[in-house]
């Protein structure tokens, strides 16, 4: 198989996540505000603070940093996803949170030589790159010596069992798309993270993996994380009736099996920028 070229990547990442943008903020997707919340709950961030979410979504870590930092800070959310942006904007709005501002950004073409920041997060977002050490580096280059850079990434099993309900319903339909997108277990344990970030240049001070699940009210709610996910770029690939199909058979697993939740285990990463020596 041909490998994805960056630009494709990210039209890609664009493209699904627009789409996904309709059911992302949906009740059964709570885990995206609950993990956002947790990682910059592990950073160490002053009131006053610059911070810079890369790969930001609708705000999940976004927003509980604006917060943390306080009407003195600023944060900057940037995305390729548009319609998360939009999401992202009228939370802020509502919040009264004025210091935070969303505009379209890529992690590649972030200016070193301008705006640097106290701490930069990135939740869910390393993993669409193809040479995630080049994004990391990159992010590191804006980061203030004694800053804080904090990566986190989806553990083992996301989803699971749902998940492979969900591919196993797409491979009787579409065995060109059978987990065609799945970016993110190429980090999802702690020593891949680790070594991912030491191609970067970058140590870890904290490295910690966290089990968690997503409980589910019906077996419908599986299928609204699918739609509001990463998943949404291959139900996007699959025709009308096929999409039905896939739809029927994921939630009769569920509902056959008794699913009340899905594991939404993630790995979390914090690493220092070093002071200059005197």
């Amino acid at each position: 198989m041909q490998r994805e070229t960056t630009n494709d990547a990210k039209l890609r990442a664009a493209s699904t996540y627009n789409a996904a943008a309709d059911f992302f903020d949906a009740p059964a997707l709570s885990f995206w505000g609950r993990i956002g919340r947790r990682t910059v709950e592990r950073m160490s961030l002053k009131r006053g603070d610059r911070v810079l979410d890369a790969c930001c979504g609708s705000g999940a870590s976004a927003i509980p940093a604006a917060e943390s930092v306080g009407a003195d800070g600023r944060v900057l959310g940037i995305d390729l996803a548009e319609n998360l942006l939009r999401l992202a904007r009228e939370k802020a709005l509502q919040l009264g949170l004025a210091h935070a501002e969303f505009r379209f950004g890529d992690i590649e073409a972030l200016d070193s030589s301008g705006e640097t920041f106290d701490a930069v997060i990135c939740v869910f977002g390393i993993f669409f790159l193809p040479d995630m050490a080049a994004g990391v580096r990159s992010l590191w280059r804006v980061i203030r010596p004694g800053g804080q850079l904090a990566i986190t990434t989806w553990g083992p099993r996301v989803f699971e069992p749902g998940s492979s309900a969900f591919w196993n319903a797409v491979r009787n339909e579409r065995p060109d798309l059978y987990k065609s997108f799945n970016p993110w277990e190429r980090i999802n344990e702690p020593s891949a993270l680790a070594d991912m970030l030491l191609e970067a240049g970058v140590h870890a001070d904290e490295i910690v993996a966290e089990t968690d699940a997503q409980p589910l009210s019906s077996p419908e709610d599986f299928w609204t994380i699918a739609l509001g996910s990463g998943y949404r770029g291959t139900i996007e690939q699959l025709d009308q009736e096929a999409r039905e199909r896939v739809r029927q058979a994921t939630q009769d697993f569920i509902s056959t099996h008794k699913v009340e939740s899905v594991e939404t285990n993630a790995v979390y990463a914090i690493a220092r920028k070093p002071q200059p020596h005197a």
